[in-house]
């Protein structure tokens, strides 16, 4: 029986965090058995904000290490650059002339980054476009997204639905796959985990840089002594994503009185580490193994563009380019 498709990506801007992890890769991973999925590092949509090419070469090196650091098998996925398949951008141009510039305008990041004085580009305001290209090329029926990017695949289900009312079935209509717990990661000052926000604690940090992070989580300024609600301490909020199996004792500790901040942050501080030491030794494997990564993208890169091209042709006689 043929399994399921899923479909994420991470944008090569920089290193992963555990927001990142707990968001989106974690739930490949843990899908890795029971789906067939395509892990797309998306260098398309880094280019909105990296302008450097050494830069984004790099990024995208070290992102393709810390998916298969963070548990991706090669054997069992497809882990492929955006850019190695060239329908992506295709396939955009396409979906550009169906839609408008008021439907496109309503989308949340693109607000969002403007309101924060970000310049915006054609490519930032286009940045749903080709997410929904993306996903809509492997007629993939489940995309894991945190809260942030839910509008993003309800938009590639609508572009889906426009183009199969004009030119007949031939896109899956996507749904979003949105883990509760972990719809939206806090970050160290309170607001989502995100790299612009300045707020993340890294995924394959240094011990030191991991602690500075930890160590800088906003906490108010109850005692030790006093009850607190777990809800409103981020350390409590992080620790339960680390380690669940042990998060109960701390929610009892918090709610009763009896532990300080500190000590809750040294606690969550000894889970991150515990929870990452694998992850690093896969890591540096990988690392000291480039053939090998190059191998892995290559095929990766192969088996994805048999999809979309298969895909295209059919796109491209329905819209009468060929």
């Amino acid at each position: 029986m043929n399994k399921k498709r899923m479909l994420s990506g991470i944008q090569p801007t920089g290193a992963p965090h555990i927001g990142n992890y707990f968001g989106m890769i974690k739930q490949l991973v843990d899908s890795q058995e029971s789906y067939e999925i395509f892990a797309m590092v998306v260098n398309y949509h880094a280019l909105t904000t990296v302008v450097n090419g050494k830069q984004l070469q790099d990024n995208t090196k070290n992102v393709v290490l810390d998916f298969l650091g963070a548990g991706l098998d090669p054997e069992k996925v497809i882990l492929f650059k955006q850019s190695d398949v060239l329908e992506h951008t295709e396939l955009t141009w396409i979906f550009n002339c169906l839609v408008t510039m008021p439907w496109l305008s309503r989308a949340h990041a693109f607000k969002d980054k403007t309101e924060k004085g970000i310049e915006a580009s054609v490519g930032l305001f286009d940045y749903p476009i080709l997410m929904s290209a993306d996903i809509l090329l492997y007629d993939v029926p489940v995309v894991p997204v945190g809260e942030d990017q839910r509008q993003h695949v309800e938009m590639a289900r609508e572009i889906a639905r426009k183009f199969n009312g004009l030119y007949g079935e031939t896109f899956i209509e996507p749904e979003e796959k949105i883990v509760k717990d972990v719809a939206i990661v806090p970050g160290t000052d309170g607001q989502k985990m995100s790299k612009s926000y300045g707020n993340i604690i890294p995924l394959f940090g240094t011990d030191a840089e991991i602690k500075k992070a930890v160590m800088s989580i906003v906490t108010d300024s109850k005692n030790p002594e006093d009850p607190k609600n777990p809800d409103d301490v981020i350390v409590y909020q992080l620790y339960k994503l680390v380690a669940p199996e042990k998060s109960d004792k701390m929610k009892t500790q918090l709610e009763t009185g009896g532990l300080g901040y500190g000590d809750a942050k040294k606690m969550l501080l000894e889970a991150i580490l515990e929870m990452v030491a694998p992850m690093r030794e896969r890591r540096a494997y990988y690392e000291n193994n480039p053939d090998l990564v190059e191998k892995i993208l290559k095929q990766g890169g192969e088996k994805a563009r048999y999809v979309a091209q298969e895909k295209m042709s059919r796109v491209r006689k329905l819209v009468g380019l060929e």
